[in-house]
């Protein structure tokens, strides 16, 4: 495919809405790494979040198989089809990704169902969301590579013990395994945010067959562990398990003054087949 400049690339060329979390990339050179993280795409349909004024979607458009680009702002979305008038291989949908699916995109573009690869410079204020929105759609996706505040980052890719380590954690390693891949500085956006942006690379691999857990009760009962980070996991969950709870934590070695910050995604899941397999 020819190349293409961005659409309204140059700093300041499109007015900032803060209320959509607009930061634009403007580091070209990110902005390469950033597509060269997902490999080799000349044969896979990428859907990209938020193109924002196309800096990550010329690339894409360029190595893609075939683009969906999504957008929510209707003035970037109109610049994004002009701009892209007349390509086949790229489809530009004004869209709330929260609000659509994968799926609901796929049948758009007149693609059928198929693993797909995603790629996206993500508000920060609906960061989770879009996370957590991936993952219940992890069958259809094969990598999602996302630029996130560092903040998020650390939490996603946290270990067991660390004060980043809670319920995102443990619900995103439930179905991808998680990297970390490089770090931003401020400056390679604009408006320049006042955070440091990181990508990270999810790589679908859900895990709760391995774990022989159900993974919408499993999460169920992850929310009750992590509900207050200053409780113990005997005290989150006390209520709901009762007497079970202390002979459970003595059967796994658990001691009952231990957080659930401090268990591994096999500890949280053993103990919750252990509590699920107790006569009520």
């Amino acid at each position: 495919m020819s190349a293409r400049k961005p659409v309204n690339a140059r700093r300041g060329s499109t007015t900032h809405k803060a209320s959509l979390g607009q930061n634009f990339l403007v580091d070209a050179g990110a902005a390469r790494k950033i597509v060269d993280a997902s490999g080799d795409i000349s044969s896979s349909t990428v859907i990209e979040i938020g193109a924002g004024r196309g800096a990550l979607t010329q690339l894409l458009a360029q190595r893609a198989g075939f683009l969906i680009a999504t957008e929510l702002d209707e003035m970037l979305a109109q610049q994004l089809r002009a701009a892209y008038e007349g390509k086949e291989s790229i489809e530009i949908v004004r869209a709330n990704f929260l609000q659509v699916s994968i799926r609901e995109l796929l049948s758009r573009a007149q693609i059928g169902p198929l693993r797909v690869k995603v790629v996206g410079n993500i508000p920060y204020y609906i960061t989770s969301d879009i996370v957590l929105h991936l993952l219940k759609q992890h069958e259809l996706i094969e990598t999602a590579v996302l630029m996130v505040q560092k903040e998020v980052a650390d939490r996603l890719a946290a270990e067991p013990g660390s004060r980043d380590y809670g319920l995102l954690t443990v619900t995103t390693r439930l179905f991808a395994d998680v990297e970390r891949l490089f770090t931003l500085p401020p400056s390679a956006f604009s408006p320049p945010p006042r955070v440091y942006s990181t990508v990270v690379r999810l790589k679908m691999n859900p895990r709760a067959e391995q774990l022989a857990v159900e993974a919408e009760e499993f999460l169920q009962f992850c929310k009750l562990a992590f509900a207050q980070k200053r409780k113990t996991l005997f005290n989150n969950l006390r209520g709901t398990y009762g007497d079970r709870l202390r002979e459970e934590l003595n059967r796994q070695e658990i001691s009952a003054d231990v957080r659930a910050e401090a268990l591994s995604l096999e500890q949280l899941a053993a103990t919750y087949r252990g509590l699920s397999s107790m006569p009520q």
